[in-house]
């Protein structure tokens, strides 16, 4: 098996391919051609509920293809929407709810929430790039990781914006190396020990970027990889033998990565 970090940066400097990969795939096409030719004809959270394949394709879309069996549940979401401080999808810790809301916001545009572009090639796109990290993660779910939070890195701005979404707390603590007792500890303190090791502000920058995900993959790599997953990434982390095999900009990009403590 092609080891995380590898396969990552094949992804990665191939994105527009490996999307129009994912495009052309018949199910995929002929999902997203029901999509686009029905979006306008949904009006209200009934209709939208009551489609399957409108709803199952949205919520793949944001992330939340786990969720489409708790219709109740997203009908709360919808309803309530975002305009409130205290609605539904506002007071819970995962954001990907929000997000949905505020893509599907019925609550404030009624019969027009599917006449914008986001609620239609929005969609299609999020589609495409989800669809391309879950067939990534079922081979290697280091790479899912590590795609996910190259697509939401321009967002994240504190240590709380990781913290609410499991997938990426998971991969900040697999890339600095913290253990699964960590995620049990008080939010707050949680929160200051991630903004002394990290530079949230910077996760826009894509050279600080590249230089997060390699360490996330090779450290991904030694608590998850195959033998020889493991030795790649031992190779990256520092292994005199293998600075040739490797190639120095990766080692200098994991050894200059600041991660307070490492």
């Amino acid at each position: 098996m092609i080891n995380t970090l590898t396969q990552v940066q094949l992804v990665r400097s191939n994105m527009e391919r490996s999307l129009k990969s994912v495009e052309a795939d018949p199910t995929v096409e002929r999902q997203t051609e029901y999509y686009r030719e029905n979006i306008r004809n949904i009006k209200s959270i009934d209709d939208f509920l009551a489609d399957d394949r409108i709803y199952n394709y949205a919520m793949k879309a944001m992330g939340l293809e786990d969720m489409t069996y708790a219709k109740a549940f997203m009908r709360k979401v919808l309803e309530e929407g975002v305009s409130d401080t205290a609605s539904f999808a506002n007071k819970l810790v995962d954001t990907r709810y929000k997000e949905f809301a505020e893509t599907f916001n019925f609550e404030r545009y009624g019969s027009t929430t599917t006449s914008f572009s986001r609620t239609q090639d929005g969609i299609v796109d999020k589609y495409y790039r989800q669809t391309l990290e879950v067939r990534e993660g079922e081979q290697n779910q280091g790479v899912r990781l590590a795609l996910y939070f190259e697509r939401k890195a321009p967002d994240i701005t504190n240590a709380y914006d990781v913290l609410a979404d499991p997938a990426l707390a998971e991969t900040v603590y697999t890339a600095l190396g913290l253990p699964q007792a960590f995620a049990m500890g008080d939010i707050d303190k949680q929160a200051a020990y991630l903004e002394e090791r990290l530079e949230f502000d910077q996760f826009s920058d894509p050279a600080y970027l590249s230089d997060f995900l390699t360490r996330f993959s090779a450290l991904y790599d030694l608590s998850n990889g195959t033998q020889t997953s493991q030795s790649a990434a031992l190779t990256v982390m520092g292994n005199s033998n293998g600075i040739v095999q490797m190639g120095e900009s990766l080692l200098a990009s994991i050894q200059k990565f600041r991660l307070g403590g490492f």
